[in-house]
């Protein structure tokens, strides 16, 4: 006898109601791909279909909490009863999945919860490779101070003994090279029944010794030091990308998000040697994060700099070079420039953005709000950090370049937005691939971060909205 169902909702739910079927019906629907992308800050359930799904959700009340899916029009098949298997041992937000035919055309799903939270389900129409999407943000109920966090790890940092030297650039590129590669995670396009894995790393060329650190400059510390600075300097770095959105892919199979994430982590190590400097990340794995989000998080630790990192694509596999961007307040410096932001705003619409939320509205809106100032700073550590990556490999402008990119909004923060090379130029790609040229862009990236900050100290920080 069919079991009727795995959960009795309690006398209070929360229910959840997100589209009606074309006619009223809701059959024949397959399941095309389940994925589920655990993070700190939340773990995202994607459910990819032939057509919009029927679905609605509930909280239990009572008892350990649990988050009960029923999906109309549907029957059991072994695509859906693949979530089992993708929820992660450590998973901050899933302790397990339950799931079964709860009616004829019903099927439930029931996620063991490790703690409360406060789900968010909408409905993403196709785009680029996927379907039709459902999807669940599991969002904690008490979101944590990011800011608190940094100033706890400044202090246990300081607390240890300080390092005899800074790390060598071929400490730098040993790191790199037994970082472990990303898994893949590149949902399966419409013509492929399976999602191809990232192809394994190219061997990098092998070199006799390592390259030398950069010279010191003339007046600087030879230490990771700000001198100077009596309060906690913070660094927003933001990995482009990220979960659902792969991001630009290489000729050969490199995917955008999976490269700067290590170019990111590998960065944060080297601004970490500075004693009174702390990065923020807006993702430390593979999970995507909307454009507003990593300006939002950017703000709410006070952020001195924001960089973005990038290994875009151009529609010519030809272009070549490392670029920096910063805000336009106007046009875009060049069509190339218009281009590039054009494409990394719709980031939103690959990864997946919940547009009901009404803070994010709210957040777009304030973002609009930029000022002179922001741009003028902007473009003063943007001159550093090109200066700098001029001395790794070709640049594709000589300058600073301006567009409208929404990551760069954030009215009160100097924000820039790096492109380390063309993921899509072969030359390049192979470029990315090779960890000693990944450290000496890491290298080039930090000292013209410190240059700025020892030619610009910041100014005592105020509070932000």
């Amino acid at each position: 006898m069919r079991r009727r169902g795995l959960l009795r909702a309690g006398p209070c739910v929360l229910v959840a109601t997100l589209c009606a079927a074309p006619g009223g019906a809701a059959f024949a629907q397959t399941v095309l791909a389940v994925r589920v992308w655990p993070a700190a800050d939340y773990t995202r359930v994607t459910l990819e279909s032939d057509v919009a799904l029927v679905a609605r959700h509930f909280v239990t009340a009572e008892g350990a909490p649990r988050l009960v899916v029923d999906l109309e029009g549907l029957e059991l098949g072994p695509e859906l009863r693949d979530i089992v298997s993708r929820v992660r041992p450590d998973d901050p937000y899933i302790a397990g999945v339950r799931i079964g035919q709860n009616q004829p055309r019903t099927v439930r799903l029931v996620l063991d919860l490790r703690q409360p939270v406060a789900p968010q389900q909408f409905r993403l129409d196709p785009v680029g490779p996927y379907r039709h999407r459902l999807v669940f943000d599991l969002h904690p109920v008490v979101e944590r101070d990011p800011l608190l966090a940094l100033i706890r790890e400044k202090e246990a940092a300081e607390r240890q003994p300080a390092p005899p030297s800074r790390d060598t650039l071929g400490d730098l590129i040993q790191r790199l090279e037994r970082r472990p590669a990303a898994p893949s995670s590149t949902p399966p396009s419409p013509s492929s029944p399976s999602s191809p894995s990232t192809p394994p790393q190219a061997a990098a060329p092998a070199a006799a010794s390592a390259p030398a650190p950069a010279p010191a400059v003339p007046g600087e510390p030879a230490t990771g030091t700000l001198a100077g600075l009596d309060r906690l300097v913070i660094v927003a770095l933001d990995a482009g990308h990220g979960g659902e959105d792969p991001g630009a892919i290489g000729p050969t199979g490199l995917r955008e998000k999976d490269v700067v994430l290590d170019i990111v982590l590998a960065l944060r190590d080297r601004l970490h040697e500075t004693r009174g400097l702390r990065v923020m990340l807006t993702r430390d794995g593979d999970f995507f994060v909307p454009l507003h989000e990593r300006v939002r998080k950017a703000r709410r630790v006070q952020a001195d700099l924001f960089v973005s990192i990038h290994a875009d694509a151009f529609y010519r596999p030809e272009a070549r070079g490392g670029s920096v961007f910063a805000l336009s307040a106007g046009a875009a410096t060049s069509s190339a420039a218009r281009w590039m932001a054009d494409r990394e705003n719709a980031a939103d619409k690959v990864g997946g953005v919940n547009v009901a939320v009404r803070d994010a509205q709210v957040l777009r809106a304030m973002l609009d709000m930029s000022t002179t100032a922001q741009i003028k700073d902007s473009l003063v550590v943007g001159s550093e950090v090109l200066s700098r990556m001029s001395r790794v490999g070709r640049l594709h402008k000589p300058r600073v370049e301006q567009a409208g990119f929404a990551v760069l909004k954030a009215p009160d923060i100097p924000s820039i937005l790096v492109e380390t090379a063309f993921i899509s130029n072969p030359e390049e790609e192979a470029l990315l691939r090779d960890p000693q040229w990944r450290a000496r862009l890491v290298e080039a990236l930090a000292d013209g971060i410190l240059r700025y900050f020892r030619k610009n100290p910041p100014v005592a920080r105020g509070r932000r909205a």
